[in-house]
């Protein structure tokens, strides 16, 4: 540790002891710092004085508070600082110096000027991980401002979605916010364990453009490894058939037979053995080239029962497959399967319903103890803590 953990934070948790210092607001940088503070790490959300942007970003809200904002600051504490004032930026000075993480998502060089840039926080805390999240990098980029629906444009995200007719469309979440906050999680963690190893910190940087070209995987591979620039072709698949919707006597059901192995046992099911068998769909390379005549027999079979029939006879073999619904949907096919996929942060009135997160510890659970803070919620006894001699300060918290 590099200074202690204010007085009452502590619990279980993989990364129970580590302090987090969250100068990040929006999305990736909240994101990735909720995840760390779920499995234990103790998160202190530095605001500005209007705070988060996101408070203000609604509908829909829960008891006037932001949805958006609700979703990604549970077990955080907030402390609002000015760091245009100096006393202000000097307790922020303080919080980096303890701390054993800090994330920023600032632009590039923005904190410099209040002393909380890379290389002013590791001349006090060499110890410090200290990550960084931009849109376009430390570099030539760095002046551009970084946005998620920019980068979905700018990545080739947007020239993939939508109808091979039809305009670029925008995925439906900030896929490469998001993307990036989980890049964020992997590089802290990865440079946490080598600072257990080596005493060493350093600077983890993370951008959304990179994220986004890494996590476009055979799109980029094509290109890079092949030259080829994939076009937009709706909810088809370039490589793959069937994998797409397919309409059955209600709803349409996406079918996902991605091997030879379960197209011939989707033949089966829809009692078409003899399909499986044909040279021209034998083969998933023969299946994608002869779509086109392929599609139409399996649309035949499939208008014979609803979507919800086939889905329970479909995964019952093994096939993979399933009716697109609306979140609610998912949520309800999470409960269906024994995922409990809503938790609660906090207790009793002040208890929030939030996602689950997505990782299952064995012997360190996650933790949702704290709901998402008011702004300046816990700016007094941060202050006070801060304002302790650090050496005094460790003492408490250890009595505590």
């Amino acid at each position: 540790m590099s200074g202690g953990t204010p007085e009452g934070a502590g619990g279980a948790g993989p990364l129970s002891g580590v302090l987090v210092a969250d100068f990040s607001r929006v999305l990736a940088g909240p994101y990735a710092t909720m995840l760390l503070a779920d499995m234990g790490a103790e998160v202190v959300k530095v605001e500005g004085p209007d705070g988060d942007e996101t408070r203000t970003w609604m509908p829909p809200v829960r008891d006037g508070v932001s949805t958006y904002y609700l979703g990604v600051n549970r077990g955080k504490r907030s402390m609002a600082l000015d760091l245009r004032d100096e006393g202000d930026a000097a307790l922020g000075r303080e919080l980096a110096r303890r701390a054993d993480v800090v994330i920023e998502n600032f632009k590039p060089g923005g904190l410099a000027k209040f002393g909380l840039d890379f290389p002013s926080v590791s001349a006090t805390n060499p110890g410090v991980v200290y990550a960084s999240i931009s849109g376009f990098g430390s570099g030539k980029g760095a002046h551009v401002p970084g946005y998620d629906l920019m980068v979905q444009a700018i990545s080739g995200l947007m020239s993939l979605t939508g109808d091979p007719d039809g305009p670029p469309y925008r995925a439906g979440i900030s896929v490469f916010d998001v993307m990036a906050g989980n890049h964020a999680v992997i590089g802290i963690l990865a440079a946490l364990r080598h600072r257990d190893a080596t005493g060493q910190g350093q600077h983890v940087e993370v951008n959304l453009l990179s994220s986004a070209l890494t996590g476009l995987v055979n799109h980029s591979s094509a290109y890079v490894s092949a030259g080829v620039v994939p076009y937009r072709m709706g909810n088809a698949h370039p490589s793959v058939f069937p994998y797409e919707p397919l309409p059955t006597a209600d709803d349409d059901l996406i079918v996902a037979a991605a091997n030879d192995r379960q197209f011939r046992k989707l033949c089966d099911v829809l009692e078409i053995p003899q399909v499986a068998d044909d040279p021209r769909f034998a083969r998933n390379a023969d299946r994608t080239a002869n779509r086109e005549e392929l599609r139409p027999i399996l649309v035949e079979r499939l208008a014979q029962r609803s979507a919800t029939e086939w889905f329970d006879a479909l995964v019952a073999v093994g096939v993979p497959c399933g009716p697109i619904q609306t979140i609610d949907g998912g949520f309800a096919m999470a409960e269906r399967f024994g995922l409990d996929p809503v938790v609660h942060a906090g207790e009793g009135e002040r208890a929030v319903p939030s996602p689950r997160h997505p990782i299952r510890f064995s012997e360190t659970p996650a933790r949702y103890e704290l709901p998402p803070p008011e702004l300046d919620e816990h700016g007094a006894e941060l202050r006070k803590w801060l304002a302790t001699p650090q050496d005094q300060a460790t003492q408490e918290d250890t009595r505590g």
